[in-house]
């Protein structure tokens, strides 16, 4: 059966005028992933809202019917080393990867999503527009200008395009550098016509998202997923989700989250509560009171992220009741020193406790998240996070622990951006998964080498872009990297001036023309104050 047709839409597509905009929007990656992608629902339900796009959906294995002629072509990126696949699908589409090889007859590609917010600069050359920040006004404020520059030449809509904020042409902007493999020297617009900066749209409203589309065949069988919280208001020094999504806004209980709720539990009966901290919402005791009722009983309920000292009892039963048999937190490490130099705002108790309560409520099975590799850890750190385990392992016997531990990456728009990986990390991985064995936790690290790659992408700039395509000619493997490496030796800098150098706070940063909540100076006292 198609698998387009056992989708459950939650609304309702409008008939199209005269002459739409052919335009397909793609996600790069199959189907199951990129339909549970809330970022790609919202995105593709405001096209098909609007009469006058004629939109079509791309996915790595499936699509619908594709327009001959595409006006535009779209991404959403949430993921770095999807990037393979957004090659993939150009190449498949018979576009040229490279925006300076394109030509009248090729449409327009567009890509949005936290990868770009984050940093574009590595594909800043594969792409002819990026959208910044969040979508609620951007996407129709993209469109409505398109159309006003719709039978224009292509350079002529680039530049009236570069004119509306949070949209970023990168072909408007020259980077220069002190040499191939260098420093940026500087980064300006072509000409006075084009900002000098473009900053990130943020939608402020207290009415957030939910799905438009509910399916078996999503990657969490037919979710439906409510936005609670978007942002977090912890700001941990590494952390890209709070800081590149500021300020801190909560969906309002009576005009938004009921509302939404009430209308997904129409066609399923699996609920996802999604953000960055949903559990620091005001009003969360009142939802869960809401969701406690009878007519819910058999509602299954998830939460993306909970806050340790907010692992209550109550919660730990609520879930229980609604099918859930785990709960996830982020603790990154059991050192309270660590915790206070990232400004994670957490006591070795409040951890131990939320243990105990996730035991007493009923739960079967509790999961931290901890990080190596941050800045002033050293091995009585991690012996710190084996303690921490060891003494959770005693107070709530009944509950299997596991330990889900990534490598620090530093990102964009962070504190910890001029910091780099620490290339013990790999170590202290095994370190801890030989010792955390021994207590019975359950250990499943990130991979430290896929991590480097990730920092590479994390702090790159447009230099990347042919690296980015050797290696993906060369299979895309950790081999693939060095070999490209190797090939461009003098052309781009080496490995470790992305991943494991510690930037000087003077250097030009590759993202330093597009702004986001904080300038760079709030970031810099935001360090200071660790």
């Amino acid at each position: 059966m198609n698998v387009f047709a056992q989708e459950k839409l939650l609304f309702t597509p409008v008939q199209k005028n005269l002459n739409p905009i052919p335009l397909i929007f793609a996600f790069p990656n199959e189907y199951t992933v990129g339909i549970t992608s809330l970022g790609y629902q919202l995105v593709w339900a405001n096209f098909s809202l609007r009469n006058d796009v004629e939109v079509s959906r791309l996915f790595t294995d499936i699509h619908e019917s594709l327009p001959r002629n595409p006006e535009l072509v779209g991404f959403s990126f949430s993921w770095e080393l999807d990037y393979v696949n957004i090659l993939n699908l150009l190449e498949f589409l018979n576009i040229p990867i490279y925006s300076k090889d394109r030509n009248e007859n090729h449409p327009l590609i567009f890509g949005g999503g936290s990868v770009f917010t984050a940093n574009p600069e590595p594909f800043a050359d594969f792409f002819d527009i990026i959208l910044l920040g969040d979508g609620e006004y951007l996407l129709d404020n993209f469109i409505n200008i398109y159309q006003e520059v719709r039978q224009y030449n292509r350079n002529e809509k680039l530049t009236h395009l570069a004119k509306t904020e949070g949209i970023y042409i990168p072909s408007l902007y020259h980077v220069n550098y002190q040499e191939k493999d260098g420093k940026i020297e500087s980064i300006k617009p072509i000409n006075n016509d084009i900002p000098d900066s473009v900053e990130k749209q943020t939608y402020r409203g207290n009415v957030l998202s939910a799905s438009t589309v509910v399916t078996e065949k999503s990657a969490w069988e037919n979710i439906y997923m409510v936005e609670v919280v978007r942002s977090c208001p912890e700001m941990c020094r590494f952390c890209l989700a709070s800081y590149l999504t500021l300020p801190f806004r909560t969906a309002s209980l009576e005009d938004s989250l009921i509302p939404a709720i009430e209308r997904g539990l129409k066609v399923t009966n699996r609920l996802g509560l999604l953000g960055a901290s949903v559990t620091q919402h005001p009003q969360f005791d009142t939802l869960i009171d809401y969701l406690s009722q009878s007519q819910f009983d058999d509602v299954r309920v998830s939460i993306a992220s909970v806050r340790t000292n907010t692992v209550t009892e109550k919660l730990a039963d609520f879930l229980k009741k609604r099918d859930t048999r785990s709960i996830t937190i982020a603790i990154e490490s059991g050192s309270a020193k660590i915790r206070k130099l990232i400004n994670k705002k957490l006591e070795n108790d409040e951890i131990i406790q939320a243990g105990i309560n996730a035991q007493a409520g009923g739960l079967k099975a509790i999961k931290f998240y901890g990080m190596v590799g941050l800045p002033q850890e050293d091995l009585s750190d991690i012996d710190a996070t084996i303690d921490m385990m060891a003494q959770v392992k005693k107070v709530a016997p009944k509950l299997k622990v596991t330990l889900g531990c990534s490598t620090f990456v530093p990102k964009s728009h962070t504190p910890f951006q001029w910091f780099g990986v620490n290339a013990d990390s790999k170590k202290r991985l095994q370190y801890l998964e030989k010792n955390l064995r021994k207590i019975g936790v359950d250990f499943r690290p990130e991979s430290y080498n896929w991590s480097v790659i990730q920092a590479l992408i994390s702090r790159g700039d447009r230099r990347l872009s042919k690296l980015l395509e050797l290696t993906r000619n060369y299979g895309d493997s950790l081999g693939s990297y060095k070999r490209a490496f190797k090939e461009l030796k003098g052309e781009i800098p080496p490995l470790e001036y992305y991943v494991h150098d510690r930037w000087e706070f003077d250097r030009i940063l590759p993202w330093q023309h597009l702004k986001t909540a904080l300038s760079e100076e709030t970031l810099i006292k935001h360090l200071k104050i660790t």
